[in-house]
Parts: C-alpha cells; structure tokens; sequence
C-alpha cells in the first residue's frame, strides 16, 4: 500500500518542479495583464464566460431545475435561461463556480495524467453545452476549442510539443484572473441592478446589498486562487 505524506507545511521548498510551476504561473499572469485588451485573448475571456454560464446550468441540474439554453456573447456577456431549481444557489453559482473551475484546472495541470483527464471533461463538456447552445458565438466557441484541444493532445503524444499541462494552466489561470476582474467590474465598481449579486440580494435575508455579495464572492475567488497556488506546492513536493 502506497502511504501518502502531504508536504503541507512546504519544507524544503522550492524544487525543480515547483519553481517550474511558481515561474509558469507567473509568466502566464504577466502575459495576460499584457494582451488583457488585445484580441489574442478574447477566446479564453469567452471560454471564462462559457464557464461562468455552464455553472449556472450545472446548479440549475442539481437542483432539480430544466436548462432552457446557454448563450455566450461576442462582448463577453452570457445568459442561461433556466426553469425551476433553487434560484438563491442557482445565482453565485457563475461567479463562484468559473472561478471553482479556474482552480481545478491549475491543480489539473501539475500533473500530465489529471492534465489529460481535465482536457477530455472540458472537451466533453463543450461538446453537451454544443447541443443547448442557442447562438452562434458560443457554438463557435465550442467547435474551436474542442479542435484546439484536440490539436493540442495529437502534438503531446506524437510529438516533442508535449504543452498540455502549459495549455492548461493558462486556462486555469486565465478563468481565475477574468473571475476575480469580472466581480470587480459588475459587482462591485459599478452597481448592475440586473446582476446575478442584485438578483441575490432580493431573494437573501442577509442584510446585504449587491455590492456586498459582490466584495464576498470576490473574496473566495481569491481564495481559490491561492488555494490553488497552495495546494499545487503542496502537489508537487
């Protein structure tokens, strides 16, 4: 039986692969600030999006709710049109669980197995939201990257191009990015009536407003974020 020791406290930190992950991370981070409003990037800010509303529609399912349709749109807006379910749980559910997803596809990326696994569930992830799409943007979305991804595992087992794990990560890092910025710009900068934070509000009994959820989902974004940092450390000591 293998025995597993978690390195929780992080001795003897940093080796190789740990750097390896430290200084991806922060290359990535760097070159998304930079091209954050160039064109280059607006396929991964519309797969954030794409995420956004699957979680919405992920929530509805769970809760015994009907997906009506998803739609993703050229500006990095979407909509999820959803009938019954618990509509306070179906609400937080885009923004906390894109920014969820960001994180399980960091930690998937420290290892090429769980790479590969996280890839195929996001390819077929694409192909089922493919078959509710309701707009061409997001059928668009869908069909590229499930080729780009394709393109991508063909180069990593037949070739020396072996970047699956890289692609993943800077999806993962690119989604937790556009999450946290996304909460900030809807939710908290400026006050959106008609945002899913507003929408709560009215249906919570907290005693807080729309800016208020906003500044608390923002928070746990961060802290997938760095719990994703953190764990993936702890992964790969």
């Amino acid at each position: 039986m293998v025995k597993l020791n978690p390195n929780w406290e992080l001795k003897n930190c940093c080796n190789h692969e740990q750097v390896v992950f430290l200084v991806t991370v922060a290359v990535c981070t760097v070159v998304i600030l930079a091209l954050w409003r160039t064109i280059l990037l607006r396929p991964f800010k519309l797969v954030t999006v794409f995420l956004h509303e699957a979680s919405h529609a992920i929530a509805c399912k769970l809760t015994c709710g009907h997906v009506e349709g998803i739609q993703v749109h050229a500006d990095e807006g979407g909509t999820t049109q959803t009938r019954g379910g618990i509509y306070w749980l179906i609400l937080p559910a885009g923004y906390l669980g894109s920014s969820f997803w960001g994180m399980v596809l960091i930690l998937a990326s420290t290892n090429l197995l769980t790479a590969r696994i996280a890839a195929g569930c996001f390819v077929a992830a694409l192909l089922i939201v493919l078959c509710v799409a309701k707009n061409w943007t997001l059928r668009g979305l869908c069909i590229g990257f499930v080729l780009f991804l394709g393109v991508v595992w063909i180069l990593q087992e037949t070739t020396k191009i072996r970047i699956l794990r890289y692609i993943i990560l800077f999806i993962g890092i690119m989604n937790s990015l556009f999450s946290v910025y996304d909460i900030y710009d809807d939710l908290i900068s400026r006050r959106v009536h008609s945002s899913d934070a507003e929408k709560f509000a009215e249906v919570c009994p907290c005693p807080c407003n729309g800016v208020g959820w906003g500044v608390i989902w923002g928070l746990i974004s961060l802290v997938f974020l760095c719990g994703a940092m953190y764990i993936g450390l702890v992964i790969l000591s």
